[in-house]
């Protein structure tokens, strides 16, 4: 891209700053600087998924292109950053324009300090404007994982003790989550592979918000919808607080009755979720309509006919991989490659079919955590896949072709093309493999 078009939308947005400097707000001229303003943007933005907006060494950027000559109306844009206390702002595609003059005008009043930046955004529906924080740096998967399960355990106490849960931290930890999943695709994921069936709920909660995740990304959603999803996923199961836990984690088949009280842990969920703060509608809907399925023919079934947000069914399929890679009292886990399969038998009637073909392409025909039986007779345990279909393998050697333990770590590389020499798949389950252990 030229930077004409970078130039003209960091002139036109200080333009319509600096307006407001001098006109209230339904002055009809600030309406059109946000309008032409919106619509440069839209324009960058249907070439690429995002831009930033920043100041790096004291000088603003936009995306590739520094303003390195003074100019006092850009200035405007220097202080306006500095009054966010961030180092810089995305835009990304699907913006509009109410959400450009909400933003304007939030920066310029203030007032966002008492509950933070992002949820201010959050409470003014503005969901395609992220702060960039200062220092924000790439962190551990596992520092990652180990605070989200913290948070959940935080969340459920508030609900327990009868309190309406912060979604501060959740949303902090998610917004992690979301970065180290573009970071590094198949990181956290692998984490879900970790299962402690002691905290199955913590755990599951965690799960899902990172498949949610990986299934948004798979999808093509930009960082704010992936933000959105992974929050949904975090508070899905919220409402079996509202349950009998001797229903919850009864060993045995429930009786109707049982399921009964078991359906209706979406509604409780959604009605607790509503009264946090800084949650959309959109989180509400996936809490709510998790257990719905792709033909509207789950529960609860007072929502069919009622229109819900497509991260509803991202949400399923996460929800749905999770439950079956875990080993539940009724039910022994399946590898992550078996799920596949008996996902894809339910494509079109339980789970969303477009959604669950691009999961599919993502996690590839060996997903991280499948452990192989390979042609010379070794097994190993797929510990990266590509994203992009290419059935390019990174494989950690457990066992040698004598069937003995490897003294030490040997790793192998398959090329796309190569997947031949992977002559059958190992259940962890039957061999006795813990894959916790192996990551």
């Amino acid at each position: 891209m030229t930077v004409e078009p970078l130039k003209n939308f960091a002139q036109l947005l200080a333009g319509a700053v600096q307006s407001l400097r001098l006109y209230p707000r339904t002055h009809p001229l600030i309406g059109r600087q946000v309008r032409a303003c919106c619509s440069c943007l839209s324009d960058i933005l249907a070439r690429q998924k995002s831009l930033r907006l920043g100041v790096t060494d004291n000088t603003l950027f936009c995306d590739e292109y520094l303003f390195t000559t003074p100019n006092p109306a850009l200035q405007e844009l220097t202080q306006l950053l500095e009054n966010l206390h961030v180092e810089g702002i995305e835009f990304q595609a699907g913006i509009n324009t109410n959400e450009l003059k909400e933003f304007i005008f939030l920066a310029h009043q203030g007032g966002w300090q008492a509950t933070g930046l992002e949820t201010a955004l959050v409470r003014r529906e503005i969901y395609h404007i992220l702060p960039l924080e200062k220092n924000a740096g790439e962190k551990d998967p596992h520092e990652i994982y180990q605070r989200a399960l913290k948070v959940v355990s935080n969340v459920f106490d508030d609900v327990r003790l009868g309190r309406v849960p912060s979604s501060r931290q959740a949303r902090e930890t998610v917004r992690d989550m979301v970065a180290s999943t573009l970071e590094n695709p198949h990181a956290l994921s692998a984490l879900t592979l970790i299962k402690d069936y002691d905290n199955y709920t913590f755990h599951h909660s965690v799960n899902v918000a990172v498949i949610s995740i990986a299934v948004g990304r798979a999808c093509g959603l930009n960082e704010a919808q992936m933000r959105t999803l992974g929050l949904g996923g975090l508070l899905h199961d919220l409402g079996k607080l509202k349950v009998d836990v001797g229903i919850i984690n009864k060993p045995g088949r429930l009786t109707l009755e049982e399921f009964e009280k078991i359906k209706k842990h979406p509604v409780h969920g959604a009605g607790i979720v509503e009264q946090m703060e800084g949650v959309s509608r959109e989180v509400i809907d996936i809490v709510i309509g998790h257990h719905l399925h792709y033909n509207r023919q789950g529960y609860p079934d007072d929502l069919v006919g009622r229109p819900l947000s497509p991260l509803t069914d991202m949400a399923a399929i996460a929800d749905s991989y999770d439950a079956m890679t875990t080993m539940r009292s009724y039910r022994r886990p399946v590898s992550p490659r078996q799920a596949l399969r008996e996902m894809k038998a339910t494509s079109g009637v339980l789970l969303h079919p477009e959604y669950l073909a691009h999961f599919l392409k993502y996690l590839g025909p060996y997903p991280v955590g499948t452990v192989v039986r390979l042609s010379q007779g070794e097994t190993a345990f797929v510990t990266k896949a590509d994203t992009e279909g290419r059935c390019e393998l990174r494989l950690k050697i457990l066992f040698n072709k004598e069937g003995k333990q490897t003294d030490s770590e040997r790793f192998i590389e398959l090329a796309a093309g190569e997947s031949e020499r992977i002559v059958g798949e190992v259940d962890p389950f039957l061999a006795g493999i813990d894959l916790g252990s192996l990551l």
